[in-house]
């Protein structure tokens, strides 16, 4: 079977078996605080299985996209080493929600593998939950053991602990003990030397995990301990490129049609051979395994960056580049073709991979240029690191700054090491590893308490579309405290008119009024599995009264103008630029908005006025708010709705119109557009290759701009003594500075060059090369055209000219490239080491670079030991 037919399979099955089959889910997370990306079948579901929302389907089955890469379940550093672990993975799952429970879960599963799949039933073999005799004092799961034994031979069930046997997907919410399904794809040879059952769990590449029946019936609490669901439910999940393995009858997940093509193109790519050599087999694998990662995370709205999930997907992506550069020799730009050959094998399963494959082109070869360079830049700094050692062992410290501040792998800056006889300090590279992690967590450490309930009521009911304020009662509420914002609050109420952070807008601000008259201020709002969570800094004295919930009215309408502003500004970028224009993030404040789109080029001037002006025509139009609640998903899209990728919706769904706009949005808008008062783009620029962003104003904060823009014109002109026309006054200006700045270059043109003739006097060798190091009255351009002047008349060159300018300090280095090469010197290494004296750093070529410090007192000390480089 091919992947393909594969998984229609699993999902006609449990059709037939009266479960729904549903969408996957985004692999980027953006309303649940505690996960950045989906890591299990599970998580889409999460508020189901905690009893937060009731489930329109009790039954239902799907194919989902995974990512393992950070926090409990991560899988990052196996991939490649091994043959059967993912970065990015299919979970094929089937779920029940309070409806059938370990019975059928079993024996479905039997029967899809043995029936349907027609895996050998001797090669499987069944895991068993053993008990726990730790705190949780759990029983060993009798239920499951007697179900498996109606089924197969009890030398196939064996038993797990708690490690294994107990699936938990954090350190707080639903878990429950599993039943594994592992197979033995091994030859009959090799099954008849070693038992299967003994290499379960084992991490053996052909006795593997291939399904996980879990039953959810518990949830971790905060202070670790459990405690019942209201419900009992079944979560499986089936690794689907392991299924493939098993029905291809191959022995690795990279043997399949799943990975095949992109490991074809790699080798076509770098001419590298697979199954040939360890190391490229590993490299190999990393890459094919990545690509998929990082991919699929950007059509789900990703890109690679600094932060949070962000710096996730750049690390994967850099370590794929590493893997190519140091062990395929590609010194070049190449991972960005392996999306075609990914589109055409998954786009028809995935449609987002396909509509979005030129952005993700785009995205990946910008990022692989950027770290190219980083690695390039890595080495000649790796070789100042050497040049200056006093030992064979390189100090550890020295490589995590390396690694740290410059993001050079510390597996290359190993490799290269060992290749010149050199080791690592590793000790201290785990030492400064493990101080930076501690900064970090202790910045960033959160302690939640458990939840104090109070009312038992699983719908949170949000009214702020239609109001302000509304008199609520308090459900639950539990108490946080972070470095960061200290000892907080989060309350939950049975309703609220206050807005949960989320499709990019803010959460609201306001306060609750007691009835003894005081007031507890809700400092932010926000979502997680699926109730409305309010910020306080204190509870109120009363919990179980009835408060007025009242938000700050003031901060929601400019917001509200700033989100409706956001779709009008969708609609004018597809009406100037292109329908190609498509969503990719936004940020709605009270004070700003902020708006990022798919656009291949910068966009003029002339375009932005255009923008800039259509959303204003709109505005003037007084343009009615046109809202749908509780429409079906497909009606809307029919009406020309425009969902965006990455975004999760259900089956009924909200739109918002204004005139020809109409989006699926949660979000509050205006009533009417003339709220907005008016529209104002403050810039525009790239975020990322082949993604522009828009940040930009409306309503008051227009007014504040114009009336500070005001200010300052009026300040101009009493400077130009209140000039009539200020515009052309200050062009007179710049034109006259113009002409002065060309006189003043041509005068330190002369001064150079009569300056030339002294200097080329002044030369002297040392050791074979024509050496000078002085200090000279010149500006940065003078010098750098001195210093090839001077080159050209001298093949052996290594000239150190250095100046003082406002009270700054200048060092240029120029060494003949026939010296760089013969000598091995490099300017870049030069101008580092000297500007210690001047309080300052640099870089450059290895034949001219130049670096800038705040020290001229060390000019004379820097000229003096540029002799040093020769003796």
């Amino acid at each position: 079977m091919k992947s393909q037919e594969i998984r229609s399979k699993f999902l006609e099955f449990f059709k037939e078996k009266d479960h729904k089959i549903v969408a996957s889910a985004p692999m980027v997370v953006k309303d649940d605080p505690t996960l950045m990306f989906t890591n299990a079948g599970m998580n889409q579901f999460k508020e189901f299985f905690l009893g937060n929302t009731e489930p329109k389907s009790s039954r239902v089955t799907d194919s989902q996209k995974c990512l393992r890469v950070s926090g409990k379940h991560n899988d990052l550093e196996e991939v490649g080493k091994d043959t059967y672990h993912h970065t990015m993975f299919e979970m094929l799952g089937n779920w029940s929600f309070g409806d059938y429970f370990k019975k059928e879960a079993i024996e479905w599963g039997w029967e899809f593998l043995v029936d349907v799949c027609k895996i050998d039933k001797d090669s499987l073999y069944v895991t068993v939950f053993e008990g726990s005799r730790d705190a949780d004092k759990l029983e060993q799961d009798t239920e499951a053991l007697n179900l498996w034994k109606n089924i197969v031979p009890e030398s196939q069930i064996l038993f797990g602990n708690k490690k294994d046997n107990f699936w938990e997907m954090g350190d707080q919410g639903p878990c429950g003990p599993c039943s594994e399904i592992h197979v033995d794809i091994r030859s009959a040879a090799e099954k008849a030397k070693v038992s299967g059952a003994s290499l379960v769990n084992q991490d053996h590449p052909q006795v593997v995990e291939i399904w996980n029946l879990v039953f959810m019936q518990y949830n971790r609490k905060a202070n670790g301990q459990l405690e019942s669901l209201p419900a009992k439910h079944v979560d499986t999940g089936m690794g689907f490129e392991r299924l493939c393995m098993v029905m291809q009858n191959v022995q690795s997940n990279y043997d399949t049609d799943v990975f095949t093509p992109i490991i074809r193109e790699i080798e076509a790519i770098t001419n590298s051979t697979y199954a040939k050599d360890e190391k490229i087999d590993i490299a190999i694998r990393v890459i094919a395994d990545h690509i998929r990662a990082v991919s699929f995370s950007i059509a789900d709205g990703q890109l690679p960056s600094n932060t949070g999930a962000g710096y996730v997907i750049r690390r994967i992506l850099r370590r794929a580049i590493r893997y190519g550069f140091t062990f395929l020799d590609t010194k070049e730009p190449f991972m960005y073709r392996l999306v075609k050959v990914l589109c055409d094998s998954m786009g028809a399963a995935f449609p987002e991979l396909k509509s979005q494959r030129q952005l993700i082109e785009n995205v990946i070869k910008e990022e692989e240029h950027s770290f190219l360079k980083t690695l390039d830049q890595g080495l000649v700094l790796l070789d100042t690191i050497i040049s200056n050692a006093n030992s064979k062992e390189i100090d550890g410290r020295k490589a995590f700054e390396l690694y740290d501040t410059y993001g050079f792998p510390i597996d290359l800056t190993a490799l290269i090491l060992n290749e010149r006889g050199l080791s690592l300090d590793e000790k201290g590279f785990d030492v400064a590893m493990q101080e930076q992690k501690k900064r970090s967590r202790s910045a960033s450490e959160i302690s939640k308490e458990d939840w104090t309930v109070l009312l038992n009521d699983s719908e949170q009911e949000f009214v702020g579309y239609d109001t302000l304020e509304a008199n609520v009662k308090l459900v639950k509420y539990r108490k946080v405290t972070s470095k960061k914002d200290g000892e907080q609050y989060q309350l939950v109420f049975n309703l609220t008119p206050f807005y949960a952070e989320g499709g990019g807008q803010v959460g609201d601000k306001g306060y609750l009024e007691q009835s003894n008259g005081n007031v507890v201020y809700v400092l932010d709002t926000k979502r997680e599995n699926n109730e409305i969570i309010h910020f306080t800094k204190d509870l109120p004295a009363n919990r179980t009264e009835v408060y007025k919930a009242v938000v700050d009215e003031k901060q929601r309408r400019r917001t509200e103008a700033n989100h409706t502003a956001t779709h009008l500004l969708h609609q004018a970028l597809r009406e100037v630029l292109g329908t190609h224009v498509e969503q990719k993030g936004s940020a709605v404040h009270s004070k700003y908005l902020r708006f990022d789109f798919s656009h291949f080029s910068k966009v003029s001037s002339d375009e932005l006025r255009e923008v800039e002006n259509y959303v204003n025509s709109r505005i003037e139009g007084n343009l009615a708010l046109e809202e749908g609640r509780n429409i079906p998903m497909q009606q809307a899209i029919d009406q020309g709705a425009m969902a965006l990728f990455g975004e999760k919706y259900g089956d009924a769904v909200r739109t918002i119109r204004f005139g020809q706009s109409i989006e699926l949005c949660g979000g509050t808008h205006v009533k009417s557009t003339g709220d907005i008062w008016h529209f104002k783009i403050k810039s525009e620029g790239a975020v990322a290759s082949g993604i522009r962003r828009i940040e930009a104003i409306t309503s008051d904060a227009v007014k504040d701009f114009y009336s500070e823009n005001n200010q300052k014109l009026s300040q101009v002109k009493d400077i130009l003594n209140n000039a009539k026309d200020p515009v052309k006054a200050v062009t007179a200006l710049q034109e006259e500075n113009a002409k002065l700045k060309k006189e003043i270059e041509g005068l330190l043109k002369d001064k150079a060059k009569n300056l030339k003739g002294d200097l080329l006097n002044e030369i002297k060798t040392i050791n074979g090369i024509d050496f000078l190091a002085k200090k000279v009255d010149l500006d940065a351009s003078g010098i750098k055209d001195l210093s090839f002047e001077m080159g050209s008349n001298k093949e052996n060159l290594f000239l150190l000219l250095a100046a003082e300018n406002d009270g700054k300090a200048l060092l240029s280095c120029y060494i003949s490239k026939e010296l760089v090469a013969s000598k091995e010197l490099s300017a870049v290494i030069v101008v580092r080491e000297l500007g210690k004296y001047i309080q300052g750093g640099g870089g450059g070529q290895p034949f001219f670079a130049t670096a800038g410090g705040k020290n001229p007192g060390g000019i004379a000390e820097a000229v003096e030991k540029a002799q040093g480089y020769l003796v």
